[in-house]
């Protein structure tokens, strides 16, 4: 593999989402990037979605570009041979990943022991080290009260895990930093962070934080509105609903000339007193303002006016279901060079997206499939800790390791 973090090696000892992103986020820019797992696979080895045959899409959707080695890790042997897989010399290696810390074996203080310039990045859930998923920091912090239906009485929840994914890139940055200090002063470090303060802190940013404390009203749920300007979502005379965006002075003017609107918006602007130019106002006139636009998308079809929108530049965007998007948006096709069609053992054929950056000094690296759990655990035995023929086969014999080789030659 080539890329532009060719040569770095990174030990990733993970489960769910963000430290696998971050893994695979490296395997993708190049670097070689060891997953270990525990025989039978870790915690997230049958996560939904499956294929037809019972695979993790989930699992190979993470994992892609890596290599596996599968190691019963229950046995002390076991645990000495991921410890010197993690801190195998190299001035490119001693790079760990975790969200899977075990106190006196896999922690900061124990590995570096072994390798005094360790760079061990560790996620946990909270900052007191409780476990935290996305489905319950968002209900910690507020955000299911701010999402769902306009004066909906119930939390709703949110499909992606946008924190994981945050704290994900979060994890890769962390790492890299640490990396370049090393490279100058020679020295590694524990780098720690918490799902939930990732959270926080993004809310922070955002000036969420700001607005609960300093603002009397709390902000409530508004459906499909653009929060704080104009943006609204509209079901046209063919059945299909499409979202439009006012946001900017440009996009809200482009909007107001595409659906014939501009009368009806300064008659709007005269009886309220209000100047529509300001974003804040459009906010605020939300519900009169979509109350002129729904018949014209009412009247029309999305094929009545998608040509025209596209050729003023308007942002704007039909709803989807995933098949949809698949079907109807070259974007999620090899059209796209992030894109290969892939086919995946046990999995099928389909777009597989590779890294989403393109580095002008580096080609376009073509995604990687996942590997199938312990695919590499003769390799990494011999290439990364020097392991001759005899002791790999004595680790493998007595199910210390695994392969899906070498346990197919046993079996026969």
């Amino acid at each position: 593999m080539s890329g532009i973090l060719k040569g770095m090696r990174v030990v990733e000892g993970s489960a769910f989402v963000a430290v696998p992103l971050a893994g695979m986020t490296l395997a993708q820019m190049g670097a070689e990037v060891i997953r270990f797992d525990r025989i039978g696979g870790g915690l997230d080895a049958g996560r939904w979605p499956l294929a037809p045959s019972g695979q993790s899409l989930f699992w190979a959707g993470l994992n892609k570009g890596k290599k596996s080695i599968a190691v019963d890790m229950s046995r002390p042997e076991g645990r000495e041979l991921i410890t010197r897989i993690v801190t195998a010399p190299g001035e490119d290696a001693g790079l760990f990943l975790t969200n899977l810390r075990v106190r006196g074996w896999m922690d900061y203080d124990t590995l570096k022991q072994r390798r005094e310039d360790l760079i061990m990045v560790t996620l946990m859930g909270d900052r007191h080290g409780r476990p935290a998923v996305d489905y319950t920091v968002n209900p910690a912090l507020g955000i299911p009260e701010m999402t769902g239906p306009e004066g909906w009485p119930e939390p709703v929840a949110h499909a992606l895990p946008a924190w994981d994914l945050v704290a994900g890139q979060l994890v890769v940055s962390s790492l890299l930093a640490a990396e370049r200090e090393r490279l100058r002063r020679g020295r590694g470090q524990e780098v720690e962070l918490s799902l939930k303060d990732v959270a926080a802190a993004a809310i922070g940013h955002l000036g969420l934080i700001g607005d609960a404390v300093v603002n009397e009203a709390e902000r409530g749920k508004s459906g499909n509105a653009l929060y704080g300007a104009y943006g609204q979502d509209f079901l046209c005379a063919c059945g299909r609903r499409v979202m439009v965006i006012g946001l900017t002075h440009r996009q809200w003017r482009g909007l107001v000339k595409a659906t014939d609107s501009a009368a009806a918006m300064a008659d709007l602007a005269a009886r309220s007193g209000r100047d529509l130019n300001d974003e804040g106002v459009r906010w605020e006139l939300r519900h009169d303002i979509t109350a002129i636009l729904r018949p014209w998308f009412a009247a029309r079809t999305v094929a009545d006016f998608a040509g025209d929108f596209d050729a003023v530049g308007l942002t704007w965007s039909v709803f989807r279901s995933v098949r949809e998007a698949l079907a109807e948006d070259p974007d999620l096709s090899e059209d796209n060079p992030m894109f290969r069609l892939l086919d995946q053992p046990g999995l099928g054929r389909f777009p597989v997206p590779g890294h989403p950056a393109v580095f002008s000094g580096h080609h376009r690296q073509d995604p990687q499939s996942a590997p199938r759990l312990g695919a590499h655990t003769e390799e990494i035995l011999g290439d990364v800790l020097g392991l001759g023929d005899a002791e790999i086969a004595r680790l493998f014999d007595s199910g210390v390791v695994q392969g899906p080789g070498r346990a197919a030659r046993r079996a026969a």
